[in-house]
């Protein structure tokens, strides 16, 4: 039985948490001895995650004294190492900002690799040495492979790191299309209208996810006379920012602010599409959920969208207010009906039989 260990921040409500618990859950069926090293073991997930997964935590110290805090985390690496060092059969630091992912992915295994969930080129507004220093400290080099859930977060990162094109590969994030069928049927008080209805699933983030973008345009729309609601589904640090926008435009009735929700499908079916104004994105989970419960999307033009979106499940507009009312626009007058079928099944074998050639190292 190989012995596999993943890190990650924690399991709290995420695109990258979403795509570990559903990747582990899956890989624990196959019978393999799994381990998750967690910086913070909390998270409204840890109780979805398979009881037959070990979970430890490696937190760094926080004293505020920096002499006994380098002390004590000295102590504390020295402490995994002797107790994990090239322990495992496969590691994987798989938050890629987390420092100490790297070093216990890195410690626990020589085969070993470092998941990349975003162009971070983007994050960083194409500051080279911003993006250069920040997969330098996290010791890139050191890493066996480097895996991209998107050929956008790829190709960014060859560009300044050509010596290690060698070590890169693209596997899309798992997703649990059982459960997801599952719990999108659970009953809520909200019911479907008559009028379009947009549903925005994600953080309340304005420097990536850009939701301002989605009040401005129902203002133009409202302004046309035109009815619709947009449901927006998750919390974030700009929420009050943008509920005050909203009031401040007398959009009450148009724009429903929902929180964060540990179950939005439900909120699928009482939609007719979903609707993302990003500025980047890594690879949106929200896209294979929207496919599987039939859901058309209207996207800005962000990661592998043409690719997983092409023409078959939706729309892909450009990055400005006036592109995304336009398209929300010709949605609610014209429909848009899906061309296709995802074959999510299809899609989960093809990605775990690529991640099981990189564990048998």
């Amino acid at each position: 039985m190989k012995k596999l260990l993943f890190s990650a921040y924690s399991l709290d409500v995420g695109g990258i948490e979403t795509a570990l618990v559903t990747l582990l859950n899956e890989l624990i069926k196959k019978d393999y001895d799994i381990t998750l090293v967690l910086e913070k073991k909390e998270g409204i997930f840890l109780e979805d995650i398979s009881k037959k997964i070990n979970i430890i935590q490696y937190s760094p110290s926080a004293y505020k004294n920096i002499i006994i805090r380098k002390i004590l985390n000295f102590l504390k690496r020295v402490n995994f190492i002797l107790k994990y060092k090239n322990k495992y059969d496969f590691a994987a630091s798989f938050a890629t900002y987390s420092l100490s992912g790297s070093f216990t992915a890195r410690v626990a295994s020589k085969n070993n690799a470092l998941w990349v969930h975003s162009n971070y080129m983007q994050m960083f507004n194409n500051n080279e040495d911003k993006f250069i220093n920040f997969f330098n400290k996290i010791k890139i080099n050191k890493f066996k492979n480097i895996i991209f859930v998107s050929n956008d977060a790829k190709n960014a990162f060859i560009k300044l790191f050509e010596n290690l094109e060698n070590k890169c590969q693209v596997i899309n994030n798992l997703i649990d299309y059982k459960k997801i069928i599952k719990l999108s049927e659970e009953k809520i008080t909200e019911t479907k209208e008559d009028k379009t209805t947009f549903l925005y699933l994600g953080r309340l983030t304005e420097e990536d996810k850009k939701v301002s973008r989605i009040i401005e345009s129902t203002k133009k729309l409202k302004e046309k006379g035109l009815e619709f609601k947009i449901l927006i589904v998750g919390d974030g640090k700009d929420r009050n920012t943008y509920t005050n926008k909203a009031k401040e435009y007398k959009l009450d009735k148009e724009i429903v602010f929902l929180g964060k929700k540990k179950n939005p499908y439900p909120y699928f079916l009482i939609s007719d599409y979903l609707l993302l104004t990003s500025e980047y994105e890594g690879y949106p989970v929200v896209y294979n959920e929207a496919k599987i419960l039939g859901l058309p999307i209207l996207t800005t033009n962000v990661s592998d969208c043409k690719e997983i979106i092409g023409d078959k499940y939706g729309i892909i507009t450009k990055k400005d207010v006036n592109s995304i009312a336009s398209q929300m626009e010709n949605f609610i007058k014209n429909r848009f009906e899906l061309k296709e079928k995802f074959d999510v099944a299809k899609y989960n074998k093809e990605n775990i039989k690529l991640l099981e050639n990189i564990f048998k190292g």
